[in-house]
């Protein structure tokens, strides 16, 4: 068990680009939340500079999954 969570950490610290952290973030995402898709993780982007250094877009799940979550689900109430 430790190995496998190890594993998992390590792999949420990864910073990746939008196309793979949405990928990942869609695969691991529970039924009853509204899924990502490009356009919404640009905008996210915009609304959000001061979480990616230096306006890059490097994403993480430790960094991002979360705050996008929260983000995603306002969103979808809010329309």
């Amino acid at each position: 068990m430790k190995i496998r969570k190890h594993k998992w950490l390590e792999k949420s610290l990864i910073q990746t680009n939008s196309v793979v952290f949405l990928e990942e973030y869609n695969k691991n995402l529970p039924v009853s939340f509204p899924k990502a898709s490009l356009s919404a993780l640009e905008e996210f982007h915009e609304k959000h500079p001061l979480l990616f250094k230096g306006g890059t877009d490097k994403w993480s799940m430790d960094k991002h999954r979360k705050r996008l979550m929260d983000w995603l689900s306002s969103r979808q109430h809010n329309v």
